[in-house]
């Protein structure tokens, strides 16, 4: 870039410091701003553009087109090249703008004088907050030096629009960070909760975006990486522990914290007039932007290159890991994403989770459900909105978010929560009654746990036992392989707190998107069919037997229950209970005790092994029905893929006459069968898989409560000729008709 040029972009950043400084209103500001970009470019018109919804973007100011324009045009997203930028999120420079994809006239304006055009995105960290335009008459493309340059303004306006220097009238310059926000992402867990943001992640905010000597930033910068380099050098020489996969994540950290490219543009940056802490920001946010056009390993890699970003700003403004942010009351945790341990870490006292990305098998959704908060996951841009302490309201039963909630929101919230309340001191008075249809048929409740803080559940839900114990926590959490000895211990301890209540351990459940860091990932195009759950301890059998003699002794002479996962067929089944049986003879001859009884079952989480040959339904002990996952593969809908998860209901008719011939089979061998999973623990749901012949049942433990208030009210004789009428009339689902049937009942 030549230096006159770079002399230029500096005067002209300090002209915007200066605007930026005087302490006028943000719409004279706007004016300014636009002036000096236009001369300074040479160009006759300069143009900015700010959203004024999510949506739509209104024309804020402009030096060359009709002013009574201003705030007057506006256009959607992808309407004009102002839209195509705003959308892309990609430079827009043509020599002959009417000729060009995506124009659109706006006579307002005035602008058919002017052939060029270059639209620069305003965006900060991947958030597009509008578009910087310039114009000329004369019929060219504007230079690679003058598209930089003008990234580094748009960087700048970004900045000062986050800081909130164009406040004004109208929605288009409204203060940031103010208004009330709703945000749709998916369920991850269900329930409702109001409290206060606190984000995992603070972001580091840079007030000091302009500078005036260059050579210092260039040092400052340079210092920062320095020390940047050294921590990751020690992060891998210091660190005993870290494991193959940790260290290639710490290898890519070094790759970049070395990366002449990456120190080559922060500097041309600095060059500029942008003070270090900017142009590593700037660098940040085009990092950001790529991330959602890049591959699954390309953005993990610009995942790499964000965090060190991160690192990078804590070291130049000396803001540290810790900003000195208090946890608020009520604290709903904010978070791009978040491993086991972290949110572990954190304890019961977060009242919700809502993350920006995540999957709802998940670890992080296992411990929301096992701490019953509710948790929202894809709330796309709630981690750039949010700040520490604003309120927000958590529907997990509808993954929707409200961030700064209008009375109409609080107030409508308040009595939802308020009726669940008054009903949880309903479900409380029926908590040691049995779950007796009026029929007189009973059914077992059961619930899910995955860590000691669940047990106590077992006592105030009224459960009747643990109908799945997840082990894969105590895998999740550590950054390598945990001992024998510690399972034991921990295995001892669930079944000393359920007080003689039985307890099924599930054995390790990983792969799909619940991977150990200590364990050689692979690279599968769709892992929730891959190698997961018992295909990884028949093929790690050493793993697998290390968790079986833990389990053996931790009974101690207790009853043990253990059951296998994505068991797909009669042979998978035999050979994991031939390593228990390997495991039990191990025990015997080491002269350890032996449990006082044995059961052994399988998930049947897969349609094919329903149709196992009668010999697996005799040699099994039990069958868990795993809904979760047998109802994504029954309809070949992704449970991760909100687009089509929701088409198929659970209700279906097809599925259910699929659950009912499985029932059928396991009562013709006497064979114990049970479901599991979230819709069991939904009160209509739970009472079609009742009338069907299921009698027992396994869900959150607050889920308990509903359906025993329904079972106990209901004739599930009534119901199965409810569901066998729609099946009759041919139906898609019996939802409608059950839902008719209990408001007739009830």
């Amino acid at each position: 870039m030549p230096a006159s040029f770079e002399t230029e972009s500096r005067k002209l950043l300090g002209r915007l410091r200066d605007v930026m400084a005087s302490g006028g209103e943000g719409q004279a500001r706007l004016d300014e701003i636009v002036r000096l970009i236009a001369s300074s470019m040479k160009a006759e018109v300069c143009s900015i553009y700010l959203f004024r919804d999510a949506e739509t973007l209104e024309l804020c100011a402009t030096e060359g087109l009709e002013q009574e324009a201003v705030h007057q045009t506006r256009m959607r997203l992808g309407e004009g090249l102002v839209g195509r930028v705003a959308t892309t999120k990609q430079v827009v420079n043509t020599a002959d703008a009417p000729a060009a994809r995506g124009f659109r006239y706006m006579p307002e304006t005035g602008e058919e004088r002017y052939s060029s055009f270059c639209g620069i995105p305003v965006q900060r960290l991947g958030t597009t907050m509008g578009v910087l335009v310039v114009q000329s008459r004369a019929s060219r493309e504007f230079t690679a030096d003058e598209v930089y340059a003008l990234e580094v303004v748009a960087m700048v306006l970004a900045e000062m629009t986050e800081l909130g220097a164009f406040v004004g009238e109208g929605a288009a310059l409204k203060a940031r960070h103010q208004e009330p926000v709703m945000f749709r992402g998916n369920v991850g867990q269900e329930g409702a909760a109001g409290g206060n943001v606190y984000l995992h992640e603070p972001r580091v905010v840079v007030t000091n975006v302009i500078a005036d000597d260059p050579e210092a930033e260039l040092a400052r910068l340079r210092e920062a990486v320095d020390t940047l380099r050294v921590s990751v050098d020690d992060m891998l020489t210091q660190t005993t522990t870290v494991n193959s996969d940790q260290k290639q994540v710490l290898e890519a950290y070094r790759m970049f914290a070395n990366s002449r490219g990456w120190m080559r543009r922060m500097e041309a940056d600095i060059a500029q007039g942008l003070s270090a802490e900017a142009a590593v920001e700037k660098e940040q946010s085009l990092a950001r932007n790529r991330m959602g056009q890049a591959d699954s390993y390309l953005r993990d890699r610009l995942h790499d290159l964000d965090d060190l970003s991160n690192r990078l700003l804590r070291i130049l403004t000396g803001q540290g890991s810790d900003t000195g942010a208090e946890m608020p009351a009520n604290p709903v945790l904010v978070a791009r994403n978040i491993g086991p341990g972290e949110l572990l870490d954190y304890g019961k006292a977060l009242k919700g989770i809502v993350l920006e990305e995540g999957s709802v098998g998940s670890h992080a959704a296992i411990v929301a459900r096992a701490w019953a908060i509710p948790l929202v996951i894809r709330a796309q841009g709630i981690t750039t909105e949010a700040l520490n302490g604003d309120p927000i309201l958590v529907d997990g039963e509808q993954g929707i978010v409200h961030l700064r909630p209008d009375e109409q929101v609080q107030s409508a919230f308040k009595d939802k929560i308020a009726m669940q309340t008054e009903a949880q001191l309903r479900y409380a008075s029926i908590r040691d009654l049995p779950a007796q249809a009026r029929c007189g048929s009973v059914v077992s409740l059961h619930m899910n746990a995955g860590l000691m803080a669940d047990l106590p559940s077992l006592e105030n839900s009224g459960a009747e036992g643990v109908g799945l114990f997840r082990t894969e926590l105590q895998f999740l959490v550590r950054s390598q392989m945990p001992r024998r000895a510690e399972l034991s211990a921990l295995y001892s301890r669930v079944m000393d707190a359920a007080q003689g209540r039985r307890v099924a351990f599930r054995t390790l459940d990983i792969g799909s998107d619940k991977v150990l860091t200590y364990m050689k990932p692979n690279d599968e195009p769709n892992p929730a069919m891959g190698w997961r759950a018992i295909r990884v301890g028949l093929e790690k059998p050493g793993v697998l037997r290390m968790q079986l003699q833990a389990l053996i002794r931790a009974a101690n002479g207790r009853p043990l229950t253990v059951m296998f996962p994505f068991v797909a067929q009669l042979e998978e089944f035999r050979l994991a209970r031939a390593e228990f049986d390997k495991a039990m003879e191990r025990e015997r001859i080491l002269g350890h005790p032996l449990p006082a009884s044995v059961e052994i079952g399988a998930m049947l989480e897969t349609p094919s092994l329903a149709f196992a040959p009668d010999v697996f339904f005799q040699e099994v002990d039990f069958i868990s029905i795993g809904g979760n996952d047998l109802k994504q593969f029954f309809f070949a809908a992704d449970r991760e893929n909100e687009r089509v998860r929701r088409r198929y209901d659970t209700l279906n008719v097809s599925f259910l006459t699929f659950l009912e011939n499985l029932i059928a089979r396991c009562h013709a061998h006497n064979t114990p069968v049970s479901f599991c999973g979230e819709d069991a623990g939904r009160p209509i749901e739970a009472v079609a898989f009742a009338a069907l012949g299921l009698r027992s049942l396994s869900m959150r433990p607050a889920s308990i409560g509903p359906v025993k208030h329904l079972l106990r009210r209901l004739n599930l004789d009534d119901v199965r000729d409810v569901i066998h009428e729609a099946r009759v009339r041919g139906d898609m689902s019996v939802r409608s008709a059950i839902s008719d049937h209990l408001r007739e009942q009830i």
